[in-house]
């Protein structure tokens, strides 16, 4: 995944932290839905962001908000749906 799509994932990700949470600061690694600091309606906004930005088709994905519970992971989910030649799906971007 470039580092473009990281910072454009981590950038609405610290607008949702800003407007759930006192502390802005947080790590690509930690957690986001399981400790609290974002809550359902976040998963949805992140599911459409992550729609809209990356062409993802969530109705083909199994899907547990566990999956997208941080920056790393959500890197990790996005950039093998944005290589289909390497089994990935195919993005609408």
């Amino acid at each position: 995944m470039s580092g473009d799509a990281k910072q454009r994932i981590r950038g609405f990700i610290a607008g949702l932290v800003e407007g759930h949470a006192g502390n802005t600061v947080f790590s690509d690694s930690e957690s986001l839905f399981q400790s609290g600091r974002l809550d359902s309606m976040s998963a949805v906004e992140l599911v459409t962001f992550l729609e809209t930005e990356f062409g993802i088709d969530f109705a083909n994905v199994d899907f547990d908000i566990a999956m997208l519970d941080s920056v790393d992971l959500i890197e990790g989910f996005v950039a093998p749906m944005l290589r289909p030649a390497a089994g990935g799906m195919s993005a609408r971007r």
